[in-house]
């Protein structure tokens, strides 16, 4: 068993700088979204329509593949404020309307490469992935709530970076709820310092059926982690419940893990702590795992099928992403930056579907 990342004797200090933030400050605020100017648009449409003739496969887009000149330099700033700042950006005003699916995928994942590599999604290998309610029932294991349009409790991703590009909107409902882990952590060690250390234990973690060779169905993770003077957090706590539902050999959670988590959540719902965002059709967000916790509404979809609420969803692999533990390797496959993250389990094919699955 992997040891907590926190010894007994470690300084807990507050952490500092712009990654610690409050919704209450933000919410009534909009210089935290930033919009595209025509000239970075007219720039991105001709990298589509030339990427396109180009005929090279959309899974292998990359900067060499997708010039942007002028807004290539925004995003390598964008970037260190992700990785850097205060973790989270969002860019409005793609044209979503003006363009094909494939225009769409091609102009989202060019973006994207400009933050790090395409990871999977999932045992499908889906570099592009769809937030879509398929009709699917959460109660199957092997479901996971992205495929649902069930509530999603504050979680991180599997993977450094995760974007999503807004599409189609719901008729009520799906909005996107932020938080900042480290201001969490910040009121924990304020108010509750005795339950930091369960914080750092192993908590077991349902992989919802996607194992990859030799691993068990579920991986042990703590929450937090210091390494080499950083602080990270990783947390599900629906599938940390469904390990314990499902797997009686997993480790059970002490009195003290659970009181953390609900903690957490109390926390983290709290509108003083987190930064509510209702998408508009063309919104890209993007949210630095280890410092940004994530959520959204439930939603009830239009009637009409082609009006019903759709993502895309990219997970990336920065490289010049953190150090990360060697504890993380057995969910992100590896802790190398740049190539660590995502999903791959055996048969796992690198692919961009353009239609949810």
């Amino acid at each position: 068993m992997n040891k907590p990342s926190m010894p007994p004797n470690e300084n807990r200090s507050p952490v500092a700088g712009p990654g610690v933030w409050y919704g209450r400050d933000l919410q009534p605020r909009s210089d935290w979204i930033r919009d595209f100017s025509a000239a970075e648009l007219a720039e991105l449409d001709t990298a589509v329509r030339a990427f396109r003739a180009g005929g090279t496969p959309v899974a292998g887009i990359s900067p060499a593949s997708f010039p942007l000149p002028v807004l290539g330099r925004a995003l390598a700033g964008i970037l260190v404020d992700l990785l850097e700042g205060r973790g989270f950006a969002m860019l409005r005003g793609f044209p979503v309307d003006r363009y094909s699916r494939e225009e769409q995928a091609i102009a989202y994942m060019g973006i994207g490469s400009y933050f790090g590599k395409a990871r999977s999604q999932n045992a499908k290998g889906h570099l592009l992935g769809h937030v879509k309610d398929l009709g699917l029932d959460i109660k199957d294991p092997k479901v996971r709530y992205y495929q649902t349009s069930r509530r999603l409790e504050y979680h991180t991703d599997s993977v450094d970076m995760v974007g999503l590009l807004c599409l189609k909107t719901a008729k009520s409902g799906g909005e996107s709820f932020i938080a900042s882990s480290m201001a969490l952590y910040n009121e924990i060690l304020a108010h509750r310092p005795d339950l930091l250390p369960a914080l750092f234990e192993p908590y077991p973690t349902d992989r919802r059926g996607e194992v990859p060779e030799g691993m068990q169905p579920w991986f042990d993770m703590p929450i937090f982690h210091r390494h080499e003077g950083r602080l990270s957090c990783i947390y599900v706590r629906q599938y940390i419940e469904s390990a314990q539902q499902h797997f009686p050999e997993a480790k059970r959670l002490t009195r003290a893990q659970v009181e953390a988590m609900d903690l957490i959540d109390q926390l983290v719902n709290d509108p003083q702590i987190h930064l509510s965002m209702a998408f508009l059709p063309g919104d890209m967000q993007f949210l630095h795992n280890h410092q940004i916790l994530h959520s959204r509404n439930d939603f009830e979809n239009w009637p009409e099928p082609e009006r019903h609420r759709h993502l895309l969803r990219l997970w990336l692999a920065p490289a010049s992403a953190r150090p990360l533990p060697p504890v993380f390797a057995p969910r992100y496959g590896s802790v190398t930056p740049g190539e660590r993250g995502g999903i791959v389990v055996r048969g796992t094919t690198p692919r961009v579907p353009l239609e949810a699955e």
